[in-house]
């Protein structure tokens, strides 16, 4: 059996279509440092592009279709990019992704051409790691490479975006697509979520980001959801302004006693991480993985007491984290109530690290983490051979 993905691809191409693939392109998984539940509030974020992504290997074809098996799923989709019908099987819910793209980039009157390939990733499905956006992102790249259209990396994650809000039906916010878009190596990348300007920073010398899935899975959280967002709208109407992202600490502070109890914790947690994440880019640019490290166990601390979207894995396995040697930080990454913790670790302890907190969260909760030690990588691209 292969290991990697793009072996796989490679493998299942052969299989299938009997000739050697002429392009192959991967699109990256992220984990978010800092600032969570801020993008929808037009607010700061620093998410990190990492080492497992979406490959594709294809080559163009000449009738117009797409034709694409998946490695993982073991099923063929095909379809006509400019009729395309939203299918109804839950099984080959993958090639949604790949018709939504196309439909996204369609209705913005890029060319679409056709072409067959296969596809196989690595990111952890339901861990809070982006595998849609990255498949979102390989399929686009892919339609590039074929079609020839200009490659404008946040123009494409915000078609991307579409697809996953209006053809999958996932009321997402931008960072995942941009960041799958225009990662760079080494760096995680500040994203202003009003603008969309990004501002790349890079990881403090000598350490790495190393991504703690808890095995837990988010259940039932789209209420929860739905009810903070309306919580931070409702601050951000008080304040008088578009979104909390334009409230300071300061103007925070002087005013909070005026909100309802609940409604004051979740606009705390908004107000005090755009702080965060802003301060956390400048510790990045001065190299201070301690600073840094303070801010994403600050971050954490926020998300559990002010806006309530941990749960007891998650704060175990941030615990267990930071009581190790190296460790700078760790706080609890994407939407919460599951999923995954990321913490920020010296380079030559990561791997004892990995090893004593899969030990220790193992005993407390009898769950066993998969850990991940990840660099930043590269955002969609072509992979030269």
């Amino acid at each position: 059996m292969t290991s990697t993905p793009l072996e796989r691809a490679r493998h299942a191409f052969h299989e299938h279509f009997n000739e050697p693939p002429t392009i192959a392109v991967r699109a990256p998984g992220r984990v978010n440092l800092i600032g969570e539940h801020t993008d929808y509030n037009d607010g700061f974020v620093m998410p990190m592009a990492i080492d497992r992504g979406v490959y594709i290997v294809l080559r163009p074809r000449t009738d117009g279709y797409v034709v694409a098996y998946s490695a993982d799923y073991h099923e063929m989709a095909q379809f006509d990019p400019h009729e395309l019908v939203r299918g109804e099987v839950v099984g080959e819910m993958w090639a949604e992704y790949l018709k939504g793209v196309a439909w996204a980039l369609g209705e913005a009157g890029y060319p679409l051409h056709g072409w067959e390939g296969a596809v196989a990733g690595d990111v952890p499905m339901g861990a809070g790691l982006s595998s849609s956006a990255a498949i979102e992102l390989a399929t686009a790249r892919a339609f590039h490479e074929v079609s020839g259209f200009d490659w404008h990396p946040a123009t494409i994650a915000r078609l991307c975006q579409k697809c996953e809000n209006q053809w999958v039906g996932v009321n997402s916010g931008i960072m995942d697509q941009m960041i799958s878009a225009s990662g760079q190596p080494g760096h995680a990348v500040l994203i202003d979520c009003r603008s969309l300007e990004t501002t790349p920073v890079p990881l403090p010398e000598d350490t790495v980001a190393v991504i703690m899935d808890t095995s837990t899975r988010r259940e039932l959280v789209t209420s929860a959801y739905n009810e903070r967002r309306a919580q931070c709208e409702a601050a951000a109407a008080h304040f008088a302004v578009k979104a909390l992202r334009d409230v300071s600490v300061s103007q925070f502070e002087a005013r909070a006693d005026e909100l309802d109890e609940v409604v004051r914790k979740r606009a705390r947690h908004i107000v005090t991480e755009n702080d965060r994440t802003e301060r956390a880019a400048k510790a990045m640019q001065a190299g201070d993985a301690a600073l840094l490290g303070q801010l994403m166990n600050q971050s954490h601390d926020s998300l559990r007491d002010d806006f309530e979207v941990t749960n007891e894995a998650l704060n175990v396995i941030v615990d267990i984290a930071r009581a190790q040697a190296g460790c700078f930080g760790a706080r609890m990454t994407g939407a919460g109530f599951g999923g995954c913790a990321v913490a920020l670790v010296a380079a030559d302890k990561a791997a004892e690290f990995a090893t004593h907190v899969s030990q220790d969260y193992h005993k407390a909760l009898g769950l066993t983490a998969n850990i991940y030690i990840s660099p930043a990588t590269a955002g969609a691209s072509r992979i030269e051979e």
